[in-house]
């Protein structure tokens, strides 16, 4: 059933770094630490991370290290290797650009379909709620891609699908990390504001074609800034070569990462 609460939008932001939805104390420490070097680049692709030397680092004991660890292999940050530790996880340019072909396929058929429907106050809300971030200060990157993430998840929910809007969930969870980089960019907060709140005008006034050109800007603006984003990345993470153990995907990433 489509949502009834309008102030959805302005949700507490989800914990994505557990399957549980929820890690907290010293392994939450080590998940933000972690995450916000591979966030920051600090770590390339399939850099090794063992226990021992986490445990190390930190000065605990493996039982945090080793939750931490699993709940950025929830997330999608690192990957297990089989009876070698945890690597950071490879970057799959094309995997990335089928997630934002599929995303964008089943955005723009929501839009058209709340387009179609009529009138709801919630769209109304929503529309309120940009206008004032627009008008407020900025906010932080992760902030955004919360915010942002909610916008669509909150569009798709009031289409009425479940299908759909579960698989738009899981799409996202894949690609928040992609999400940060494009909100690090300059000017996102304001661009993405107009943006959100075109495609809610153009719902609002029944114009199908308008918020389907709408929705499919906002996605691909996001999308130019991510392939932008990991270009430089990975030039910057292998200038010296890949790391001990990198793959030959790794360099070849580096040197060849396609556009949206």
């Amino acid at each position: 059933m489509p949502a009834k609460n309008p102030r959805r939008l302005r949700r507490a932001p989800r914990d994505r770094t557990a399957p549980s939805g929820h890690v907290s104390g010293l392994p939450a420490s080590i998940v933000a630490t972690l995450k916000e070097r591979i966030i920051a680049w600090k770590y390339p692709p399939e850099h090794r991370l063992t226990e021992e030397a986490l445990c190390r680092e930190f000065g605990v004991s493996r039982s945090p290290v080793r939750e931490a660890l699993r709940a950025l292999v929830t997330n999608g940050f690192v990957t297990k290797l089989a009876n070698r530790g945890y690597a950071v996880r490879q970057l799959d340019l094309r995997d990335i650009e089928e997630l934002y072909d599929v995303r964008k396929a089943l955005e723009l058929h929501v839009v058209e379909r709340l387009a179609s429907g009529g009138q709801r106050p919630e769209l109304a809300a929503l529309h309120r709620a940009w206008a004032k971030i627009l008008a407020g200060p900025k906010r932080r990157g992760e902030e955004l891609a919360e915010l942002d993430t909610a916008f669509h998840e909150t569009l798709a929910d009031l289409a009425g699908n479940r299908m759909l809007l579960g698989s738009l969930r899981a799409i996202n969870e894949r690609l928040f990390v992609f999400r940060l980089l494009d909100f690090g960019q300059p000017d996102r907060q304001k661009t993405t504001c107009h943006q959100h709140m075109k495609v809610v005008e153009r719902i609002l006034a029944g114009d199908a074609e308008g918020a389907r050109a709408a929705m499919a800007r906002n996605i691909g603006d996001g999308r130019a800034n991510v392939d932008t984003s990991i270009k430089e990345a990975l030039a910057k993470a292998f200038a010296v070569g890949a790391p001990p153990g990198a793959g030959p995907n790794a360099r070849t990433a580096s040197r060849r990462p396609r556009s949206g």
